[in-house]
C-alpha cells in the first residue's frame, strides 16, 4: 500500500483531500499541530503525524521519527498555511518559510517523495487568462488585483459559478434561479457581487459588515481586524477613491433588479452599522427586506436566520421535520 501525507489535513480542503485518499486505497497520514481539531478526522483508518513547521530542529525530528519507524511517504499533498494574517510578513513567514523548511528538510532527510504537491491559490495569478479561459501556465506573470493578491471577488463572482456549473451542467444559468448570501465579512462579498454583476436575483447577509464606510466609523477602526488586514482587503484607506468600497456607491450604480435580505443579532458588534446601512442602502433604491432579534455574532443564529432566509426565496424550500 503506497503511503501519503496529507497536511493542513484538519482544515476544510484538508479533510476533504483525506477521504479521496482513504477511498483510494492509501495508507493516509494527516499532518496536524498539537492544537489541530480532530472533528473531521474519525475515520480509524487514518494516521496522525505532529508536525512543527516553525521550528525546524522539531520538524526534523519528527520526520526523521517517522522514517526510522515507517520510512519515507510515497506522496505529499502540502496543504497546510494560513489565509488572514495581521501583516504580509505573516504570511510570507507562513506560507513561503515554512513550506522552505519543510522541503528542506524532506530533502536533508532523504524522504523525497515521488510527487509533491502544493496547494496554494490561484488568487495569487489574478485575471491572467480572463479572454480565453485557457489553463494558467507556471510562466504567467501574476496580476493580483488587491494587496495580498487575494482576488476573492474575480474567484466567487465569476470563476466559482462557472465551475458549479461545469460540476452540475443542469443548474440554471438564469438570474431569477441565481441567489447568494454570506455572513459578516462575507455578507458584504455577497451584496457587493450581486450590485456589481448581473448575475444574481436574490442576496441575503447575516450580521454582515454591510455598513462598511457608512456609520461614520473609519475601516481601519473596524473590530475583527488590523489595519494592515484592512489595507489587504481595500488597498490605500486613505485613497481619494476609497467610497468605491462602499456598497451605497455600488448600489447608485446597479440595475436594482436584485432583492436583498438583512438580518443582524441585536447584541452583535455590527447591529448599529446594519441599522444604518439598512437605511442608506433604501435610499439608493434597494429593495431590502431587513429583520433583527435578539443574537450575537455566531453561527448559532447564523444557522437558524438561514432557514428564514430560504423560506423567503422563490424556492419550494420546506422545513425538515426533525425529532428533537
Amino acid at each position: 500500500m503506497e503511503s501519503i501525507l496529507i497536511t493542513g489535513a484538519s482544515g476544510f480542503i484538508g479533510s476533504f483531500i483525506v477521504e479521496e485518499a482513504l477511498k483510494r486505497k492509501f495508507g493516509v497520514w494527516a499532518g496536524i499541530r498539537s492544537t489541530s481539531s480532530k472533528r473531521y478526522l474519525k475515520n480509524r483508518k487514518i494516521h496522525f503525524l505532529e508536525l512543527d513547521f516553525a521550528h525546524p530542529n522539531k520538524l526534523r525530528a519528527q520526520l526523521s521519527g517517522h522514517k526510522g519507524t515507517y520510512n519515507k511517504f510515497d506522496y505529499i499533498i502540502h496543504c497546510a498555511g494560513v489565509t488572514k494574517c495581521p501583516d504580509k510578513h505573516s504570511f510570507d513567514y507562513v506560507n513561503y518559510l515554512q513550506t522552505k523548511y519543510f522541503i528542506d528538510t524532506l530533502k536533508e532527510l532523504n524522504m523525497v517523495p515521488k510527487q509533491f504537491i502544493y496547494i496554494s491559490t490561484l488568487s495569487v495569478f489574478g485575471p491572467v487568462r480572463e479572454k480565453d479561459y485557457t489553463p494558467i501556465k507556471a510562466d504567467d506573470p501574476p496580476v493580483p488585483n488587491t494587496a495580498y493578491g487575494l482576488n476573492y471577488y474575480d474567484a466567487i463572482a465569476k470563476e466559482l459559478p462557472e465551475v458549479m456549473q461545469r460540476f452540475f451542467p443542469n443548474m440554471s444559468r438564469k438570474r431569477e434561479k441565481t441567489f447568494i448570501a454570506g455572513l459578516s465579512m462575507g455578507g458584504y462579498g455577497a451584496y457587493k457581487i450581486a450590485l456589481t454583476t448581473d448575475r444574481f436575483s436574490y442576496a441575503g447577509s447575516f450580521s454582515g459588515a454591510i455598513g462598511l464606510g457608512l456609520d461614520d466609523v473609519d475601516i481601519e477602526e473596524l473590530p475583527g481586524g488590523t489595519l494592515n488586514y484592512w489595507q489587504g482587503v481595500f488597498g490605500d484607506l486613505k485613497a481619494v477613491d476609497v467610497k468605491r468600497h462602499f456598497l451605497t456607491t455600488m448600489a447608485k450604480k446597479s440595475d436594482k433588479k436584485t432583492k436583498f435580505y438583512a438580518w443582524c443579532g441585536e447584541q452583535d458588534f455590527l447591529y448599529q452599522a446594519n441599522e444604518v446601512a439598512v437605511k442608506q442602502l433604501r435610499k439608493c433604491g434597494l429593495d431590502i427586506t431587513y429583520h433583527h432579534n435578539p443574537g450575537k455574532h455566531e453561527w448559532y443564529y447564523w444557522e437558524k436566520q438561514l432557514e428564514e432566509f430560504l423560506k423567503w426565496l422563490p424556492i419550494d424550500f420546506e422545513v425538515e421535520e426533525r425529532l428533537s
